[in-house]
């Protein structure tokens, strides 16, 4: 593998890949890779010939008063895991390399960033927008590989991609698992004990949706209704949303005829934790552009 800081040597080497007719997959992450990382990374090398990996925590899509600071890094580690899963390049730039002195440019989606975690943080998906914009353009892939757990993430960027005319192919892949059903974060790593037994409750609220949506219950306000009172069993846990929505445009739906996305994000003593899942409705048994 190798690491390379230098948007404009990761642009060369994509670009020959693309004369050679070879498939470049990409993954962009922030580090602290987990096995969600790893399922998005084994999936990109299936699906392509060459595997380009970026870590970089961008500032720009944390407020003022979120964990940049603390934001979990360990490079040595994500680098010896990316060897292990043979990965071509690892691109690493720098703050100022991504963003040089007099950059003043943003790419935002409007309407659907303010929705869901949106809506909770204001100019998230603008700097998520632009980084992966500008990363896309770097690295120049066929193909870019999302993870499902950041369902409103994925819904934006196929929205920006799209409307921008980016040469490319959104691939979305399934929520990756601990045991217990807490969905992998790289922000996991932030909880102590008891916060971490607590967290499961946001997988058994989605549990109970799907439980219900399986016996029938199709009217959007009751699942969304029944997924909170689970919820409320862990007064510890601070909800900040409970929804069930359109997976494209983050509305809500009131009912799950077509299909829809129920998604919760809450907090767990200071650290906001995130996690969906996917209704197929009778009338729309399958979402394929997600990428299953």
């Amino acid at each position: 593998m190798l690491t390379i800081t230098s948007a404009s040597q990761i642009t060369a080497l994509s670009r020959e890949a693309r004369r050679s007719g070879q498939r470049l997959g990409f993954v962009p992450t922030m580090g602290a890779l987990h096995q969600g990382h790893i399922s998005l990374v084994r999936t990109a090398r299936s699906r392509s010939d060459l595997t380009v990996v970026s870590i970089f925590v961008n500032p720009k899509q944390f407020g003022p008063n979120e964990d940049f600071g603390k934001y979990p890094r360990a490079l040595e580690a994500d680098s010896e895991l990316l060897v292990n899963e043979k990965v071509d390049y690892l691109f690493t730039p720098s703050v100022e390399e991504m963003y040089p002195a007099g950059a003043c440019t943003w790419v935002t989606v409007e309407g659907i960033s303010d929705r869901l975690d949106g809506r909770s943080r204001p100019g998230h998906f603008r700097g998520v927008t632009t980084v992966v914009a500008k990363l896309f353009n770097i690295v120049q892939p066929d193909l870019a590989f999302f993870g499902q757990k950041d369902a409103a993430q994925a819904a934006i960027i196929r929205q920006m991609v799209a409307d921008l005319n980016f040469d490319l192919d959104i691939v979305v892949c399934p929520i990756v698992r601990e045991p217990d059903g807490l969905a992998m974060s790289s922000r996991n790593v932030y909880l102590d004990a008891a916060q971490r037994k607590q967290a499961t409750v946001l997988n058994r609220a989605l549990m109970r949706v799907q439980m219900l949506a399986d016996r029938g219950e199709t009217d959007a306000g009751r699942l969304a209704a029944a997924g909170r009172e689970v919820m409320a069993e862990e007064p510890s846990v601070r909800p900040d949303y409970f929804e069930v929505v359109d997976p494209d445009s983050l509305q809500p739906v009131s009912n799950i005829l077509r299909g829809a996305l129920v998604a919760v994000a809450a907090y767990v003593g200071s650290t906001r934790l995130i996690d969906n899942i996917l209704l197929y409705g009778k009338s729309n048994p399958s979402i394929p552009h997600l990428g299953f």
